[in-house]
C-alpha cells in the first residue's frame, strides 16, 4: 500500500513537472517569434479585444432599436451576455488562482511586450475572444462569420503568448471558458423565453 501511494505521489510530481516545462518551453518558442510584422500583428489583434468584444453587441443592440428589429435585439443580448459571463468567469478565476505573470516569473526566459496589472490564469483576452467568436457563429452559422471569427479569437490567443502576457496553459483555459460560456448561454436563454412565453405564444429565438 505504501509502494503505490509513493508510486502515486511520484507519478503526480512527475506529471505536474513535465506539464510545466511543456507550459513554459512552448511559450518561450512562441515568444522569440521575434519576426517585425508578427510582434506588430500581436500588439494591434491583442489590443482589438475590448473594443470588438464590447462594441459588436452593442452595434447590434444600437440597431436593433433604431430598426425596431426584435430578433436582432435577442442576439444582441445573446452575444453581449455571453460576453459578460466570460468576462466574470476569468476575472474571477484569476484572483482565486492567482498565478504569476510568465514574464514576471521567467524574466531570462521570457520577453514582454505589455506590462499587466492582473495575474495570469487563465487568459480573460482569450475568454471573451471565443466568447464572442462562439455565440457569433452560433446565432448566425455561416462560413463567412465563422470563419472569420474564429481566426480572429485564435490570433488573440497566439498574440496573448507571442508578447509574453500568458501561458499556453492560460490561452487554452480562456478558450474554454469562452466557448463554453456562449454554449450554455444558448440553453440559459431557452430557458429564460420559456418562462417569459408561455405555451402558445410565438417565440423569436430559434437556435
Amino acid at each position: 500500500m505504501k509502494r503505490i501511494l509513493l508510486f502515486s505521489i511520484i507519478s503526480i510530481l512527475v506529471f505536474e513537472c513535465s506539464a510545466q516545462n511543456w507550459d513554459i518551453n512552448t511559450l518561450k518558442r512562441i515568444n522569440n517569434v521575434d519576426n517585425s510584422f508578427i510582434k506588430g500583428y500581436s500588439k494591434g489583434i491583442s489590443n482589438t479585444e475590448p473594443y470588438l468584444a464590447i462594441g459588436i453587441p452593442l452595434l447590434m443592440g444600437s440597431y436593433s432599436l433604431i430598426t425596431d428589429d426584435k430578433k436582432l435585439l435577442e442576439d444582441a443580448i445573446y452575444v453581449g451576455s455571453s460576453v459578460a459571463e466570460a468576462v466574470i468567469i476569468s476575472t474571477t478565476m484569476k484572483e482565486l488562482v492567482d498565478r504569476e505573470r510568465p514574464y514576471s516569473r521567467y524574466p531570462d526566459l521570457i520577453t514582454n511586450r505589455s506590462v499587466e496589472s492582473s495575474s495570469s490564469f487563465p487568459s480573460a483576452h482569450t475568454a471573451t475572444a471565443f466568447s464572442l467568436a462562439t455565440s457569433l457563429s452560433i446565432r448566425y452559422p455561416k462560413w463567412y462569420v465563422i470563419a472569420p471569427s474564429y481566426l480572429w479569437a485564435c490570433s488573440v490567443g497566439f498574440s496573448r503568448m507571442n508578447i509574453g502576457v500568458h501561458y499556453p496553459s492560460d490561452v487554452f483555459a480562456g478558450a474554454v471558458i469562452g466557448t463554453g460560456c456562449a454554449v450554455i448561454n444558448v440553453y440559459i436563454n431557452k430557458y429564460l423565453q420559456g418562462i417569459i412565453y408561455p405555451k402558445g405564444v410565438t417565440k423569436t429565438i430559434d437556435y
